[in-house]
């Protein structure tokens, strides 16, 4: 059953049900590496393999819901050679367990608990019959450019409260809706729970003063989210709108990675890649998305869209029209 609500956005299932029990594990193993990077696949039982996948995704993100028996995952050092993959994936069970090795680390997986995976480096990740999860595809510029750093960010995310409890409950929403949404909802929701994650991946099993500068860092960023089109906002106007001082700010943002300017930055460039997304932007020029995003000049956001996405603003909406 495949349905396209929109030109770039894509919700397919697929399920073991559709061929002969003897078929089923040839069928996952062809299955699911159609859309995920080389791995190997033991099965625990080969005569009547079942599992079952919803699959959403755009050009830049995918979400998998899915359920099978027990089976094990694993990445080896030449797959990764072989089939270069830097993004991360954030495994979250619904139920059951999965344990997963990597980088000398093992993480028991439970309801309430996830975790990012790089496929950048081997790993064995084991399920139980009774586990089903999701898998939310995450470009590793998401990742590692927001925060300055590379793999592994974490071993286990605590998603059983806080802004743990608001990833999983998005994500149930992605899925929940998933026949109604457009590419840009759905690209829109996945930029803020890999932000959420971020600040997750930073944020967890800290001290109370610690815990404070993940409170000031949330209104930050909210800030910013919602002021980044004003060509007025910079650290100053920032710090004076929330009645905080500079200083403070930018010892917040220093302990997340980053600065004022570059968040600025970051939240208008993600601003126009949504907007080029969108079909009733279209008739926006790249100047006219510029001035409305905040930026100075067209010239000043092509640049700094290219150091960030690879591509310039106009090869990016030519390839979104493409699709």
């Amino acid at each position: 059953m495949v349905s396209l609500p929109a030109a770039n956005y894509l919700v397919e299932t697929r399920s073991t049900d559709a061929v002969e029990p003897r078929e089923r594990t040839d069928f996952w193993t062809e299955h699911v590496g159609s859309y995920q990077s080389r791995m190997g696949y033991r099965y625990g039982r080969t005569d009547d393999f079942r599992g079952e996948t919803v699959r959403q995704r755009t050009a830049a993100y995918q979400l998998v819901r899915f359920r099978s028996d027990e089976i094990e995952y694993s990445r080896t050092a030449r797959q990764v050679r072989e089939d270069p993959d830097g993004d991360y994936r954030l495994l979250l069970p619904l139920s059951g367990e999965i344990i997963l090795r990597q980088d000398g680390h093992e993480a028991l997986l439970t309801p309430g608990t996830g975790t990012l995976v790089s496929f950048a480096s081997p790993f064995q990740c084991l399920q139980d019959a009774s586990a089903q999860a999701f898998v939310l595809t995450i470009p590793a510029r998401e990742v590692d450019g927001p925060l300055n750093r590379k793999s592994p960010l974490a071993t286990a995310l605590d998603l059983s409260r806080g802004l743990g409890r608001v990833v999983r409950s998005m994500l149930d929403g992605l899925y929940a809706e998933r026949e109604d949404l457009t590419d840009s909802q759905f690209n829109a929701v996945s930029d803020r729970v890999v932000e959420l994650v971020c600040m997750l991946a930073t944020g967890d099993d800290r001290p109370d003063g610690a815990r404070h500068l993940t409170d000031v860092e949330t209104v930050v960023r909210r800030h910013v989210r919602e002021n980044a089109a004003d060509p007025g906002l910079t650290g100053t106007s920032m710090a004076r709108a929330l009645g905080w001082s500079l200083r403070q700010i930018q010892l917040t943002l220093q302990h997340a990675g980053t600065t004022p300017r570059d968040l600025i930055r970051e939240e208008r460039l993600r601003l126009v890649r949504e907007r080029l997304r969108r079909g009733d932007c279209e008739h926006l020029t790249i100047t006219d998305l510029a001035y409305a995003s905040g930026f100075s000049s067209a010239s000043a956001l092509s640049t700094a869209f290219r150091q960030r996405f690879g591509v310039s603003p106009r090869e990016m909406r030519k390839g979104v029209r493409g699709t």
